[in-house]
């Protein structure tokens, strides 16, 4: 329990590029685990946490990677072991991506986190990843703090960072600090609790140096002070009674009341700072130390058993083991499981229980991981991360210790539809084996990157979140697999649905020699509206409204197959249906020709009539699309937007007088965009794209896409 009270959980996220890979290799260096700071770019080895080749050589991100440091803390006085962190605090830390194409990573780390830095760019502030990234923190329900970074830039500005913070996501935040200097200027900062100016020394800034506020600064300090008070002595009543009665509001109450509504999810503290700079990370770590909770404050984690009845799990070492696999990565000596512990102990040697498969596997190697280094271990307990090798298992897959509860299941992640596809095959017939086992290890490591044989063509196809998505996997099947792989030309994944409602009424008959198949089934379809989904992600909806039996209870199950068969395929493309709602409410059967078959083959049937009559429509992916540019090009941009059926949101300049604009895009029309924007502005702008949701085509768009596909589908047969 002691180990555990001084273990933090955290996930480092960001937008792309707002630094969020430097600062984890600051964190990295003033816990010791490192003796040199690499940079992502620019020479040297290249980031620690960004161990893949193809990570050093684009400079981003692409998979997330675990390491668990040591802190022991910086004091009032800048040494060792600061108030409220118990001599040496254990803090396992995943680093995550910020492009939007490796958003699965993202998700996959924040289940099973206890919290998260959320970094921001002080000079951009709240950008769109910055938006995705905070929803998926919000979904998982983790507490943060925020890292406002790269104060040294010239158009850095904390105070219109945290408007943003407030206004963009809605965050109660609160400043723990404010900045010595602006933007070259940048000294250090003011520490809002303890009223202490401190100042980075040394190479790398490992030496704190403290000193008291300048004196052009001290009726600011307390100006900010004093709001940092009144924000936070509501999370506990008796500070909240110090401070109505104007009695003094102590350091230690201070660190309660933002530790209190840091962990309720109800206050965001924001502290600044620049990594590249190294300055004022110590003071970060200090913060994740004191106010994000350890497993045993968390939220407690929950599993379901096979009737959705929820279970609630201890972090206790002492009780039956259950865990998490998250992630899972094929190496030479088998398979690496990336594994959260959430109740009872794990040992080597030990023998456990996949729920999902039914399974017994033994753990014969347990590990800690620094990015792509490791360290044996023989135990592992409630609130740790760890690794196993040679465990084979699924992401998302639970285990227990004890068989008596192998009916339980880890809530698992929310997966976002692929948006991309492409044909992918070798040059070389000899490499068609080494084809498939990558294609097959990529599909196991990655849920969002799926991989499908077309019936039609014969074809494999790769599907994904973007075009940089399925680039990377191009690249590693050449560089892992020494692959000479064809790649086609991108396509979108279109989708089909439906626009009004339509009954159905449908019996199916059919007689063989003595034994026949009866079954009839009636109801009605209409849109599945965001309204009445159970989930963000629902697609398909079944509503049982039988009364009286006219249909078995046993066979109910049954019709819920036979409709939801017909969701692979639609009516006008044969793309997938989605947003359909299902209400099954009379029926016909027979005591002795009835069956399962009989009922699934009747919905089947009743389904495909009903969807001919329901006005069935195309959709296309639309993205989000923040485009960054220089003023002088913001013309050209939004009229090249506006050419690929662009509609834009808006537009605002930025401290540095760059231009951000926002559009919903089809995805259709953004292919070859990066070349595009390339020559509109001779290289200086960027811009980010990702998954904003399903919309219906126009019609002379959908005509084409549809005669294109029959086209496809009558050449393949």
């Amino acid at each position: 329990m002691k180990l555990m009270a001084k273990t933090r959980n955290i996930g480092i996220s960001a937008h792309i590029d707002s630094g969020k890979t430097t600062l984890t290799e600051r964190i990295l260096y003033y816990c010791g685990r490192i003796h040199k700071i690499e940079e992502v770019r620019g020479g040297g080895d290249g980031a620690t946490m960004d161990h893949m080749d193809l990570e050093r050589e684009k400079g981003i991100t692409i998979t997330s990677a675990a390491t668990t440091v040591m802190w022991t803390g910086i004091n009032e006085e800048g040494i060792s072991h600061s108030s409220g962190i118990d001599k040496e605090c254990r803090i396992n830390i995943i680093d995550t991506p910020g492009h939007v194409d490796f958003t699965v990573e993202v998700e996959r780390s924040l289940r099973v986190l206890d919290g998260a830095i959320l970094v921001l760019c002080s000079v951009a502030g709240v950008q769109s990843q910055s938006i995705t990234v905070d929803r998926q923190m919000r979904r998982y329900r983790v507490p943060r703090l925020a890292f406002f970074n790269k104060m040294d830039r010239m158009g850095a500005n904390a105070w219109k960072g945290l408007a943003a913070l407030r206004d963009k996501l809605g965050h109660n935040a609160v400043l723990m600090q404010i900045p010595i200097g602006a933007e070259e200027n940048f000294q250090g900062v003011v520490d809002l609790i303890y009223r202490k100016a401190y100042y980075f020394d040394g190479d790398n800034g490992e030496f704190v140096r403290i000193e008291d506020i300048p004196a052009n600064m001290v009726d600011q300090t307390e100006e900010h002070r004093a709001k940092l008070v009144d924000a936070v002595s509501e999370f506990d009543d008796a500070v909240m009674e110090k401070y109505l009665e104007g009695k003094e509001v102590t350091i230690d109450d201070l660190h309660l009341c933002v530790k209190k509504g840091c962990q309720s999810l109800k206050l965001t503290p924001v502290f600044l700072g620049s990594a590249f700079k190294n300055k004022a990370v110590q003071l970060l770590l200090n913060g994740v130390a004191r106010y994000l909770p350890s497993p045993l404050e968390a939220e407690k984690p929950s599993a379901k058993d096979e009737h959705g009845n929820k279970i609630t799990l201890e972090p206790d070492k002492d009780k039956p083991l259950v865990c998490m696999a998250f992630k899972i990565t094929d190496e030479q000596f088998g398979q690496l499981t990336y594994t959260r512990i959430y109740q009872g102990t794990l040992n080597k040697g030990e023998t456990i229980h996949n729920t999902r498969t039914k399974k017994r596997v033994r753990v014969g190697r347990m590990v800690r991981m620094h990015a792509n280094e490791r360290a044996n271990i023989d135990e592992a307990h409630a609130g740790d991360i760890i690794a196993m090798i040679g465990v084979d298992c699924a992401s998302g897959d639970t285990f227990v210790g004890d068989e008596s509860i192998s009916n339980i299941a880890c809530e698992g992640i929310h997966v976002a539809d692929a948006v991309i596809e492409l044909s992918v095959s070798v040059k070389d017939k000899n490499d068609q084996a080494k084809l498939a086992k990558g294609l097959q290890r990529f599909t196991r490591e990655d849920p969002t990157f799926h991989v499908y044989t077309d019936e039609e063509s014969g074809e494999t196809r790769m599907a994904g979140m973007g075009e940089l998505h399925l680039e990377i996997y191009t690249e590693r099947l050449k560089r892992e697999y020494g692959c000479s792989v064809i790649v086609g030309a991108p396509q979108v994944n279109y989708r089909e649905t439906i626009r009004r409602e339509a009954n159905y009424d449908y019996v199916h008959k059919k007689q063989t020699g003595g034994a026949g198949q009866y079954a009839g089934v009636a109801g009605m379809i209409k849109p599945l509206t965001t309204e009445n989904k159970e989930t963000e992600d629902q697609i398909f909806r079944f509503n049982n409204e039988i009364r009286g039996g006219s249909i078995p209870s046993e066979f109910i199950g049954s019709c819920e197959k036979g409709f939801n068969d017909i969701m692979v395929k639609g009516p006008l493309a044969a793309f997938p249906l989605i947003n359909v709602d299902v209400y099954l409410r009379d029926g016909k059967y027979h005591d002795v020709d009835s069956s399962d078959i009989a009922f699934r083959t009747a919905a089947r049937q009743a389904m495909r009539q009903a969807i001919a009559k329901a006005d069935p429509c195309l959709l296309e992916p639309i993205m989000k699309v923040e485009v960054t540019t220089p003023d002088e090009f913001q013309g050209p941009i939004i009229g090249n937007l506006s050419s690929r059926r662009g509609m834009i949101q808006g537009s605002e300049t930025d401290a540095v007088g760059e231009v951000v604009i926002i559009a919903q895009v089809p995805l259709s029309e953004m292919f070859g965009y990066s070349s595009d924007i390339r020559s509109m502005t001779t290289g200086k702008a960027t811009y980010t794209m990702e998954f904003s949701r399903y919309m219906e085509c126009p019609l002379h768009i959908s005509e084409k896409v549809m005669a294109e596909r029959k086209e496809k589908l009558s050449k393949d047969e």
